[in-house]
């Protein structure tokens, strides 16, 4: 939709990149963006957060002046890269418009207007006109106060969809049978003071430790606001008293080492950012995250080996099957 056929129909050009983002070297991006003179560059936080690992002097390298407009898509971005993206890669010029859609909804429903809405880092701000959106919890009364719960869509929009082919059942089970009247999107949310929306992550990306619910985007958000590291994955962990415990992923900046002590550290630092419930009670250093080609974090097989079990469903689509080679060797 955004990379072909989104773009023909209203006459733009579209530059698509088949490859790695570090090769032959870790400008590969922004070597393209000036060639091309790209005005338009649209990419995912977990790649924005690689090139925050890799270091400011590689777009630096770069002119990126026919850059106007910078996207984000496929998770929730925490503040720190969406900082760095648009102080970085958009030289303080460019907005940012943090999409919040799925493949299902066949467009974008959250988002700022560029120039017309202000932003928050880390927020997708506002639906556009036509979607409402609404936060409800398992019973399907709507959540107020800043509360987290569960992003539902109350009214039809023009793009939705209208089953999954060849299985009416499903489509009915896995959309329409959790919340009565709703489309259920399978996403946590918030909505804050000013009706901006926050976006926790997948419902199974929400933990549930003694009966408080946590996102896993704001225990990484938290992880990756550390200047000593790169970048962060959280995901649950069954626990006897607790229900859920929080483990931990942890890459770090080049110049350092992982240690016991930096451990403690990182811990620490998550208290004092969200609170004591907050603590990863598992941490693991790791050099890289099992990602998809396209740079989205493969959390149901860290939740996997954070579990202790062997790595289930569909890996054909991980980017580099010797990362999870290596963390499933530690675990044994």
């Amino acid at each position: 939709s955004y990379v072909v056929y989104g773009i023909l129909a209203n006459g733009a050009t579209t530059v698509m990149y088949e490859g790695a983002p570090n090769w032959p070297a870790e400008d590969r991006f922004w070597e393209i963006v000036d060639k091309y003179q790209v005005t338009i560059f649209y990419t995912a936080p977990t790649a924005i957060r690689a090139f925050m690992k890799w270091g400011e002097k590689f777009p630096k390298k770069h002119s990126l002046a026919s850059l106007r407009l910078l996207g984000t898509v496929g998770e929730p971005i925490n503040p720190e890269a969406w900082i760095w993206y648009h102080t970085v890669i958009g030289r303080k010029n460019c907005p940012i418009v943090d999409t919040w859609w799925q493949t299902e909804t066949g467009a974008i429903m959250l988002a700022p207007l560029p120039g017309a809405i202000s932003t928050k880092p880390g927020s997708a701000t506002r639906p556009l006109p036509g979607v409402v959106p609404q936060i409800v919890d398992k019973d399907g009364a709507e959540v107020t106060d800043g509360a987290g719960g569960f992003l539902v869509l109350r009214e039809p929009w023009p793009s939705m969809l209208r089953t999954i082919y060849g299985n009416d059942d499903r489509f009915r089970a896995q959309y329409w049978s959790q919340v009565e009247g709703a489309y259920f999107t399978g996403d946590g949310a918030r909505v804050d003071e000013d009706g901006y929306y926050w976006i926790m992550g997948r419902v199974d990306d929400v933990i549930n430790i003694s009966g408080h619910r946590l996102g896993t985007m704001e225990v990484e958000s938290a992880l990756v606001s550390h200047p000593k590291v790169a970048e962060a994955a959280v995901v649950g962990r069954p626990d006897e008293i607790k229900g859920e415990s929080i483990a931990a992923f942890v890459t770090l900046e080049s110049e350092y080492e992982p240690s016991d002590a930096l451990m403690k550290e990182l811990q620490a630092h998550v208290v004092k950012e969200i609170g004591a419930i907050a603590r990863p009670d598992f941490m693991r250093f790791t050099e890289a995250l099992p990602k998809t080609r396209s740079g989205k974090i493969m959390r149901r097989l860290l939740r996997d080996i954070a579990a202790g079990r062997e790595a289930q469903g569909d890996t054909t689509t991980l980017e580099d099957h010797s990362i999870l080679d290596k963390l499933r060797g530690k675990d044994s």
